[in-house]
């Protein structure tokens, strides 16, 4: 049992480690929660042993590390959006350009027969 929670640490701590430095770093706190919870049942039973591993207080280390570079990272950097204007007409022309695209094919070459319409109305 104590294995196992050393182990789910060990891994919610590298999760939390990830998931701050990554852009969606305000995720990183629900692994670093975990890591301690983990982190902590492992501790309570390595020490009702009387052995604790270095492997626990690493996770720690590392679950420390990853909430104060997330609270750094929300409290000191502002994301801004920038000017979206110019991706709003590109996104108009290209509606545009798909529009013309649609009215310029002709569908007059397409040969459809009433035993084609029956049999794709009786498969549905």
């Amino acid at each position: 049992m104590k294995k196992l929670f050393t182990i789910l640490a060990v891994i919610t701590s590298f999760l939390a480690i990830i998931f701050s430095v990554l852009p969606i770093s305000n995720l990183a706190i629900f692994p670093a929660i975990a890591a301690l919870v983990f982190g902590g049942v492992a501790f309570y039973l390595s020490k009702k042993a009387g052995e604790v591993k270095k492997i626990i207080q690493f996770s720690f280390l590392l679950t420390t590390c990853a909430l104060t570079l997330t609270t750094y990272k929300a409290f000191f950097i502002k994301t801004e959006v920038e000017n979206t204007e110019v991706l709003d007409e590109k996104e108009v022309q290209f509606e545009e350009e798909a529009i013309e695209e649609l009215e310029n094919l002709d569908f007059e070459d397409f040969e459809i027969d009433e035993s084609e319409l029956e049999s794709i109305n009786l498969d549905n």
